[in-house]
This record gives structure tokens, C-alpha cells and sequence, in this order.
């Protein structure tokens, strides 16, 4: 008969969901091989412990558990569906310490952004001074590349007015050179005239001399 009952449950806990459940708030509960006292104990399990439960028999007032070290029955009355209170105050504790140092956990933190906000803010100082210096540097570059034009410009008129003058004074060369032709010419014909002269002169004075001579003679 109990193999048979024992077989009942086998089949009902194989359709039912495992669970979670506690141990009574008691000192130590038997877990046994079977679903009565007569069962031997398999294990002694203190209370607060976690367990599994496979199946409940609500015949028999036993359920089938699992825990870490196997499996066995304990009656279903000394489960619970939560942790009992010691266990619970256990957590409280820990919950509190852990609350506890949560506030130097957060000064840590806010210490901790405190100086990455300081050193963001002198980094962005920094950044802002370079951009700064950069915008000199590119305002002079500005500024020489407009005197780069200017100069140009100046220089290409200049080279404008040199090239003009270079002409002008190729011209006035070029009329020095005909005037200086021309002079020479004039001072050439001047010359000429001068030796026909002088040759005019020596034929038509000797006969100048003699006439003056004959009529000299005819007044005798």
C-alpha cells in the first residue's frame, strides 16, 4: 500500500511545478526516504534551509523536496513560503549594512566626480585658451596674406611703371642718338661752308689786288 501511495506521488509530482520553500522556524527538521515516520531519516536539516519542492501529497501530509545534498520528504506543514524570521532579520541586517555604507559609497563617488568635474574644467580653460591662440595665429595669417596681396599688387604696378619708364628712356635714347646725328651733320655742312668760303675768298682776292694795282697805275 505505501509503495503504491509512494508511486501516486512519484506520478502527481511529475505534472506539478517545482517550487521554492523554507523549513520551518524550528531548531532542525528530519527529512526522510518516504512519506511517513517510518521512513528512515535521511538528513537533518536546520531551519531557514532553502529547499525545492517537487511534489505535495495532501493524503499523506508530506512533500518531496530537493536540496542540495538530494532528495527526500519533509511533512508539508513545517514548510513555509518564505524564509522564517531569524533568517529574514539575517537579511535585514545585511540589507542595513549595506545600506549603511551606501552614504561613503556615495561621498566616494561624488568625490570622485567632484575632481573629474575639476579636471573637465581646467581641461576646457586649456582648450579654450589654444583656441584663443589659434584664432591669433589665424587672424595674423589673415592679415599677412592680405599684405601678400597687396605687396603683389604693388609690385606688378611697379613692374608696370619700370617697364613704362624702360620705354620712355629707350625712346629718349633713341632721339639723343638722332639729334647727336643731326648735330654732327650741321657741324659737318658748317665746316664745309667755311672751307668754300675760304676757297672763294683766296680766288677772288688776288684779283681784288690787282685791279686796285691796274687802276693805280692808270691814274699815274
Amino acid at each position: 500500500m505505501k509503495q503504491a501511495v509512494a508511486l501516486l506521488f512519484i506520478l502527481f509530482s511529475a505534472n506539478t511545478l517545482a517550487e521554492i520553500a523554507y523549513v520551518t522556524d524550528q531548531f532542525k527538521v528530519t527529512m526522510r526516504s518516504g512519506e511517513s515516520s517510518e521512513y528512515r531519516v535521511v538528513r537533518m536539516l536546520p531551519s531557514g534551509t532553502a529547499v525545492e519542492v517537487i511534489g505535495k501529497n495532501s493524503e499523506s501530509g508530506y512533500s518531496q523536496v530537493r536540496t542540495q545534498n538530494g532528495e527526500g520528504y519533509i511533512l508539508t506543514r513545517q514548510l513555509l513560503n518564505q524564509p522564517v524570521a531569524r533568517e529574514q532579520l539575517s537579511q535585514l541586517k545585511e540589507e542595513i549594512a549595506t545600506l549603511s555604507s551606501a552614504p561613503d559609497q556615495l561621498k566616494s563617488e561624488l568625490l570622485d566626480l567632484s575632481k573629474q568635474h575639476e579636471a573637465l574644467t581646467r581641461a576646457h580653460k586649456e582648450l579654450k585658451g589654444i583656441k584663443s591662440e589659434l584664432e591669433k595665429e589665424l587672424n595674423s595669417i589673415r592679415r599677412t596674406a592680405a599684405n601678400a596681396i597687396r605687396i603683389s599688387e604693388e609690385r606688378n604696378d611697379l613692374g608696370k611703371q619700370v617697364a613704362a619708364f624702360t620705354r620712355n628712356v629707350a625712346d629718349l635714347k633713341q632721339e639723343n642718338r638722332e639729334l647727336t646725328n643731326q648735330s654732327d651733320q650741321d657741324w659737318f655742312l658748317i665746316g664745309a661752308a667755311v672751307i668754300i668760303g675760304g676757297i672763294i675768298l683766296g680766288l677772288i682776292l688776288p684779283h681784288l689786288r690787282f685791279q686796285r694795282r691796274k687802276s693805280s697805275w692808270n691814274s699815274l
